[in-house]
């Protein structure tokens, strides 16, 4: 099955076409960091007039790297939601008009689906049942499953997101646009252990995060600091590890006490140069397989969006509930498909 996926929820513009859920005939991914670096963050109008001008192009592209026409494609996958509003109702309603000429089945993607089936793509997949990490600018969750589709999620932020405070940290401290992979540079070259951060304790929860504390934290300490340029390595690498420790902190726990067979991490903060680092040795500690997508496949990207759409269609032999009248919705949120794929 040949499924072309489609993901515009946030800046980037991408299309992939994946065959069978596993392998990659092409992933095309127009960014749009150019656009937004000289203000310091995603603006959404900008992003979603972007995503109208080079949406068909892309997708064009990513069929024929594929050696495909649109004829041999069997199903469309298209993210819709969460995200972007904006962004999110140009790449469904181009989904939508495909699939309809195509006479072909559109599937919906919830976007952290998406990106934990990042890790289904290639030779070795993850067994069940699979405990994920999934991290992001927008999103950081620990999300159990016990088969295809059937999503738990554990523990959620009770704020900003990973991936949000790495950026807004890098951003005070005067590095570049998108701030977490600058940051993470950067920290390879302080001492982790030269400024302490303290988990921080959540009440009535025994597993959800809270990144807000840690970031003002590092801020305060770059201000008292005078923002000196000496600070900054030290500083980078204590708050990377800050942000590390807490999003591991019970991983362990949760492995030993699910019965997971599988760990896997995925989003645009598995390509963290720690957080794979770490994720590794805790596995090998466990002896339990760690999965991360490679570096390009942690970002958004449709190639992760068709995997999970083939998986969804295999899971619940239809389409879209809503069929043609699939709606975008910035606020999705993650259910399970149905029973498990036979």
């Amino acid at each position: 099955m040949i499924v072309l996926g489609i993901d515009t929820s946030c800046d980037d513009t991408s299309c992939a076409v994946v065959k069978d859920g596993r392998q990659a005939l092409s992933n095309i991914v127009s960014s749009q960091t150019s656009l937004h670096s000289k203000y310091g963050g995603v603006v959404p109008e900008i992003a979603s007039r972007r995503h109208l001008e080079v949406l068909i192009p892309v997708s064009h592209e990513a069929l024929a790297q594929a050696g495909v026409t649109i004829k041999d494609i069997d199903a469309v996958a298209v993210t819709n939601g969460p995200g972007l509003l904006g962004s999110l109702l140009v790449g469904v309603c181009y989904a939508k008009s495909l699939a309809y000429a195509a006479g072909i089945p559109l599937i919906d993607v919830h976007h952290l689906a998406g990106h934990i089936y990042a890790n289904f793509l290639g030779e070795k997949v993850p067994e069940f049942p699979l405990l994920n990490l999934v991290v992001s600018g927008g999103h950081s969750e620990l999300i159990f499953m016990e088969s295809h589709g059937r999503f738990s999620v554990i523990a959620e932020t009770r704020d900003d997101a990973a991936g949000e405070v790495f950026d807004k940290v890098a951003r005070e401290i005067g590095l570049g646009f998108p701030g977490g992979p600058y940051l993470d540079k950067l920290a390879e070259t302080g001492d982790p252990h030269s400024i302490p951060f303290p988990l921080p304790k959540i009440r009535g929860s025994k597993y959800d995060y809270s990144f807000s504390g840690i970031k003002t934290r590092a801020l305060l300490e770059f201000e008292s600091g005078g923002k000196a340029e000496r600070l900054k390595p030290d500083l980078a690498a204590s708050f990377r590890k800050a942000v590390v420790d807490q999003l591991l902190h019970a991983v362990e726990e949760l492995l030993i006490n699910t019965g997971a067979r599988s760990f896997a991490i995925s989003g645009g903060v598995a390509a963290n140069t720690l957080l794979r680092r770490e994720s590794r040795k805790l596995a090998e500690e466990l002896n339990i397989p760690l999965f991360a997508p490679p570096k390009a496949l942690c970002t958004d990207n449709g190639a992760m969006i068709a995997a999970a759409g083939y998986y969804k269609y295999k899971v619940t032999d239809c389409c879209s509930p809503e069929g043609p009248w699939l709606n975008p919705l910035a606020g999705l949120e993650m259910q399970s498909w149905g029973e498990d794929m036979q």
